[in-house]
Parts: C-alpha cells; structure tokens; sequence
C-alpha cells in the first residue's frame, strides 16, 4: 500500500498540484488545485493508486464500479479493473447525474462509487443517491485525494489515499478575488476561465 509521502511524490512528478487562483467544481476558490487527471495519464502510476485503493476495501464485495463523469471515468476503470468488474458513470445532463449510453445498474448490485478528489462531495453524492434510486446497494466510496480532511460524510464507509485540509473559500469570502492580482481560472472538466 502506497504511503502519504509516495503519493505527493507521484503527485509532484505528473505535475498533479498546482499552486494559483482555482475555481473548485464545488464553485469555492481554492490557491490549491489537486489535478488527479495527470495521475492517471500513467498506466503504472494508476495501477499503483487504485491497487492501493482496493487494498483498502479489503474483501467487500463489489459487483460494479460507478463514478461521476469527467473527473472519475479513468479511475473508475483502473478501479474496476484492480477489482474484476464492470464499471460505468453517470453524466450530467439538465443540471443533474443521470446515467446515459444505455448504462445500468441491476437491482440489488453493490456498487463502489469512486472519485479522484472530494472536496465539499456534492458530485459523489449525487452519484450515490443515483444509485440508490436504481435499486443498487451502496457499499463505499473511494477517491485519491480527501480535501475536506475527513469532515464529509456520505453514509458508507469512506477510503481514499491523501487526506488533506486544503484551504478553500466561498467566492465572496475570497481573499485572492479581493486582491485582484490573479485571475480566478477553472482548471477541471466543467470549464476553464471565470
């Protein structure tokens, strides 16, 4: 299992932190900004990570991997795969997760719901209630990165790799907007400038 120190330091390596003015998908403001889709651009380095993950789930049963698209599709597969299973992803389509291109859950299937990076978990728990409306039965969630530092809570056992309590701000609250110096830029799958 991969230790807190090998992590920043494949982290550091891909180039996944970066330092700046970040709008996160939870809409705070954030000079810290965990780029996970740079893990996962290395087979080995995602193998490592999600192997590390599964190990972590111990022998749960999992029939199915789901994850919320952009940001999870490549580790839902690696974690799949680390697992034996299938795995699919809900979309966002009218402002709420759906699930799409003929994608199902059969009822009664334990699912793992997995994320790169939780911050405020809105997106991942729209993807757990998801499933839970599609008769699937919710076992854990796990992500690479906990930003809230182990404060979010989605009602199922919880796994990751790196908790870390990365300062984060209500856009009015932001001290970077106040200052002007930086424009605020939106790095992830949901834009790229404010």
């Amino acid at each position: 299992m991969l230790t807190q120190e090998q992590m920043l330091e494949i982290f550091k390596k891909t180039g996944g932190i970066l330092k700046g003015h970040f709008i996160l998908t939870s809409g705070r403001h954030s000079d810290t900004y965990m780029q996970c889709a740079k893990l996962f651009v290395d087979p080995k380095s995602s193998e490592q990570l999600c192997a590390s993950l599964a190990e972590k789930l111990g022998d749960m049963k999992i029939d199915l991997v789901v994850s919320p698209a952009v940001g999870g599709i490549l580790m839902g597969y690696e974690m799949a795969r680390q697992l034996g299973v299938n795995n699919i992803f809900a979309e966002r389509e009218n402002g709420s997760m759906t699930f799409r291109r003929g994608f199902s859950l059969p009822e009664g299937a334990n699912v793992l719901v997995v994320e790169d990076v939780v911050t405020t978990g809105g997106s991942v728990k729209e993807v757990v209630a998801l499933c839970k409306e599609h008769g699937a039965n919710v076992q854990a969630v796990a992500s690479v990165v906990d930003r809230s530092n182990g404060k979010v809570d989605f009602g199922v056992k919880y796994v990751n790799l790196i908790s870390m309590d990365v300062v984060s701000y209500e856009a009015e609250d932001c001290p970077m907007c106040k200052e002007g110096k930086i424009p605020a830029v939106k790095p992830g799958s949901r834009g790229l400038k404010k």
